[in-house]
């Protein structure tokens, strides 16, 4: 090859450069099966063997600034401009050969063939992200183990034992390091745990959430088994088949109970069924366990009229203040999570008089739909956020019932106990509060 010099190296280069070049035209025919297997095999390995070598020239590339010939920057970039690779791949070729510099044993693993390029980069990363105070001679035997275990496992298998080798080869230390890396990984997961809800206005919400493992395999599992249930014809999302490469999907990992029929494999949900599952899933919370506001928990309170409930058009409000189809109202009347209030229909006997201090679930039901929010003026808090008031205090000899009784957001209710306020009622039912001077 032209330009090579007298170093061994080079000598070498071009032997291998001159047999490769009579081997370019040569037929194959007369190998069988068995002669191309082993063929296959053996320029796997010397694939590695001269990965090998060229990653150690490239580090001694960098030891002489072989950049400096044409005034690169940096090795990798003259790497990637004299073989036409990206500067990306060639970056990713100058930080293994720096690692091969400072793994011996895993050099002359794919020196003698036994590691190829894939494996090697993988053993790297591992041992690179062995703790900085881990032991000498634990790292060693880390190195040794990684590469007795190529012969045997592929790059992917590699990665998983990688990240456990500590246990293989210190237990101890392997367990105190996980045990450190899970807590830092869960208060960091915790730490960046968020969700956004944004409607845009023509029906639909939008939304993003981060949220820890532990609770996206909760997630996950809650949402599949309404997948499974709904293929077999609870509630099916679409009589379309699925698309296994939709996006968002998950793996279906539910197991059927052996006492049931055997469902068909399951293949991979869509975004639009986990979609429809989450939406089953809100439905069939109750909220009996959250804490309680305006003593609804967190129980979605649907109220309708009698005609609408019997068949008519006209549009139900939730407690949030927010407006749904009629058909939507009539379905979620019969559902467990839904408390339906329908307006003209049979009631419930509310007024509680004195027996009772607290305002019972079934009244602020009614201070919800009656007030439908906190009646502070100017006040927009919703009702399922607001406290259950009375305007002449319990204390006082004030009853318990619906006459006495208001809705007022956190703020306002403490507001209306301050004495630095005064305060009277309007005549559409509203507080308006004045500072005292």
């Amino acid at each position: 090859m032209a330009g090579l010099g007298q170093h061994q190296v080079d000598r070498g280069i071009a032997a291998l450069d001159e047999v490769l070049t009579g081997l370019g035209e040569v037929s194959l025919l007369g190998m069988d099966q068995d002669a191309t297997g082993v063929s296959l095999v053996a320029l796997a390995r010397l694939e590695a063997r001269v990965a090998e070598l060229k990653h150690r020239v490239l580090a001694h590339g960098t030891e002489v600034a072989v950049e400096q010939t044409c005034g690169a920057t940096t090795t990798a970039t003259w790497f990637a401009h004299a073989t036409r690779t990206t500067v990306r791949a060639s970056r990713r070729a100058a930080f293994f050969a720096e690692a091969l510099r400072r793994y011996e044993v895993l050099r002359a693993g794919m020196a003698a063939g036994g590691v190829n390029l894939e494996q090697g980069e993988v053993i790297a990363r591992a041992l690179d992200a062995l703790p900085a105070d881990v032991a000498t001679w634990v790292r060693v035997e880390a190195e040794q183990t990684l590469v007795d275990l190529a012969a045997r496992h592929d790059a992917q298998h590699l990665r998983v034992l990688g990240e456990r080798i500590l246990h293989v080869v210190a237990p101890e230390v392997g367990e105190a390091h996980e045990a450190k890396q899970l807590a830092d990984a869960e208060a960091a997961a915790e730490k960046a745990t968020t969700l956004s809800l944004t409607p845009d206005g023509t029906g639909k919400v939008h939304g993003r959430f981060t949220i820890p493992e532990l609770h996206a395999g909760m997630l996950r599992k809650f949402l599949m088994s309404l997948v499974v249930d709904a293929g077999r014809g609870a509630r099916s999302a679409s009589d379309e088949p699925s698309d296994p490469g939709a996006t968002g999907a998950l793996d279906d990992s539910t197991e059927p109970s052996s006492h049931q029929p055997q469902p068909e494999p399951q293949r991979r949900a869509t975004s639009h069924e986990l979609g429809q599952a989450f939406c089953d899933l809100l439905e069939r919370l109750d909220g009996s366990g959250l804490p309680e506001t305006a003593g609804t928990g967190a129980t979605v309170v649907v109220t309708m009229t009698l005609e609408t409930l019997t068949g008519g058009l006209a549009a139900a409000t939730l407690d949030t203040g927010d407006r749904i189809a009629a058909h939507t109202a009539r379905r979620l009347a019969c559902e467990a999570g839904i408390i339906p209030v329908v307006l003209g229909g049979r009631r419930q006997v509310l007024d509680q008089g004195r027996r009772r201090r607290r305002f019972t679930r079934a009244q602020r039901i009614a201070l919800v739909v009656r007030d439908q929010g906190c009646t502070a003026v100017g006040c927009r808090t919703a009702a399922w956020f607001c406290h259950a008031h009375h305007d002449d205090p319990w204390a006082r000899g004030g009853p318990t019932d619906l006459t006495n009784g208001r809705l007022l957001c956190p703020a306002h209710h403490r507001r209306i106990h301050d004495p630095a306020y005064d305060h009277h009622t309007t005549p559409d039912n509203q507080v308006e509060f004045t500072r005292r001077t």
